[in-house]
């Protein structure tokens, strides 16, 4: 059961943790991850990458530039949150924008402000 003071149900079978999301997006460089994942055609260079299932974790580190760890620790914050999804693809972690949460959120902010 979800503690309504902290998290809700914000669609059928969409469950989103409020203070969690509030933490990931309160950093700016998370919330660029996000804007990246967004528009990865127009953020990362295409060459043999499929973005299909998403954007490997590496590209995001070279990217930005800052150590793995750091990007990491980033990244395991959005998953945490729900904001993003990781898939495995062979020895390639590829990661996505979980829109259905964020939809949810945007309309539960939305509703509540």
């Amino acid at each position: 059961m979800l503690d309504s003071a902290h998290s809700f149900p914000a669609e059928p079978n969409v469950a989103i943790d409020e203070d969690r999301i509030h933490k990931a997006l309160a950093n700016p460089f998370r919330r660029k991850i996000l804007a990246w994942l967004k528009t990865p055609h127009e953020t990362f260079a295409q060459g043999h990458i499929d973005f299909r299932h998403g954007v490997p974790v590496n590209a995001i580190q070279a990217r930005c530039g800052l150590s793995q760890s750091t990007v990491s620790a980033h990244i395991s914050t959005l998953l945490g949150a729900g904001l993003v999804v990781s898939t495995r693809v062979g020895q390639w972690i590829l990661l996505s924008r979980n829109e259905a949460v964020i939809a949810a959120f945007a309309s539960q902010i939305g509703s509540r402000l």
